[in-house]
């Protein structure tokens, strides 16, 4: 039987990253940043990154990285679930670190690719748009100024400094600094959109087949990591309004004793309890290479995502007033809940793979 509990390794990376965030990236921290011209936080990464070495971890040790799994990079989600952190890495450290390490490794660009990621030298991201699931094909473009292809939707394109862009021809790595890249206002302000043009060739790191299981697999990787994102803000939403409604007092009790609000948290508790157990065997699949993990990432995607979400809204309405205020952090989980929500496909894309995978496809 797989054992999906927390090993010690993944509970002292957990701590050292939850106070590392606490630290450098803290709730008013991140309010006082976010309406500004960038959202991330000045050396955070390269302190995850390179310094905790968190980028490298599904990098076998040859190249340069970890040679971890992606239960500890579910971990490392977990704790930027929590505090929502403006950090590219899912895209770069999950998505893009996938995408690459189902190349040809032992080539030049993909090695050095690779080594320069798992160091935290440089941040890479799938020229996709962040909706686009594991098995959807690569979106239809739309036309640059000058005739060049552009995605829009893609995250953390702002901070980038490579893109893999998908072309008919195969998988290519093009510069950042050849690139036309164009922020959009997205609902989620932690983590930014952009507009995409890439007009340059690049370098053409593999094939046309390569490059399409190799994006299905970044994806994939992507989906299913995801929903320990949901599941670490979720938490926090929780263990936030519990904190709220001990110290809360209305008619001289605390608010948190009234029974309507006790029965509201207790389903939410176990909502989040099994959404821990799809996450955790989501990231369990992924990193054991099972042939399930499909199955495993759509289930937990189909149930994370709208576990974050009843979080998030739970969370505001039971802080009452000062949780509809901009200075309270509960609009931050709101809205990377939501954007999570549609993002590496929707619970429905998700419902429908799963339907897919057992025979039960929907009716015509």
């Amino acid at each position: 039987m797989t054992d999906l509990l927390y090993s010690e390794t993944e509970d002292d990376l957990r701590a050292a990253v939850r106070s590392l965030l606490a630290d450098r990236a803290g709730a008013q921290t991140l309010l006082a940043r976010i309406e500004g011209e960038s959202p991330y936080v000045p050396g955070l990464w390269k302190s995850l990154a390179g310094e905790i070495g968190a980028a490298g971890l599904l990098v076998p040790e040859k190249l340069g990285g970890q040679g971890a799994s992606h239960r500890e990079a579910a971990v490392v989600l977990e704790e930027l679930g929590r505090a929502v952190t403006p950090a590219p890495y899912l895209t770069s450290a999950v998505v893009a670190t996938e995408t690459l390490l189902a190349l040809d490794t032992e080539s030049g660009p993909v090695a050095g690719l690779l080594a320069d990621l798992a160091a935290g030298r440089s941040v890479a991201v799938l020229a996709l748009p962040l909706s686009t699931g594991p098995t959807a094909a690569p979106a239809s473009r739309g036309t640059g100024h000058d005739g060049a292809p552009t995605v829009s939707g893609v995250a953390d394109a702002v901070v980038a400094d490579v893109f893999l862009v998908p072309r008919a021809d195969g998988l290519h790595a093009v510069p950042a600094a050849e690139a036309t890249v164009e922020p959009r206002t997205p609902l989620d302000l932690t983590r930014p959109l952009a507009a995409v043009t890439t007009d340059a060739a690049g370098t053409r790191i593999a094939d046309a087949d390569t490059s399409a299981e190799a994006v299905r697999r970044g994806l994939l990787a992507g989906a299913g990591l995801l929903a320990s994102e949901q599941l670490g803000l979720a938490e926090w939403c929780l263990e936030e309004t519990v904190r709220h409604t001990r110290e809360r007092y209305q008619f001289n009790r605390p608010v948190g004793s009234f029974q309507a609000l006790k029965h509201r948290m207790a389903q939410l508790w176990l909502e989040i309890v099994n959404a821990r157990a799809a996450a955790r065997a989501a990231a369990d699949a992924l990193a054991t290479g099972s042939p399930e993990a499909p199955l495993t990432v759509a289930v937990a995607q189909a149930y994370c995502s709208r576990v974050a979400v009843h979080a998030a809204e739970e969370c505001v309405q039971l802080h009452g007033g000062i949780g509809m205020t901009w200075e309270h952090p509960a609009h931050l989980a709101l809205k990377r809940a939501k954007s999570d929500q549609i993002a590496f496909g929707s619970a429905g894309f998700h419902q429908d793979a799963l339907a897919e995978l057992v025979g039960l496809p929907a009716p015509a």
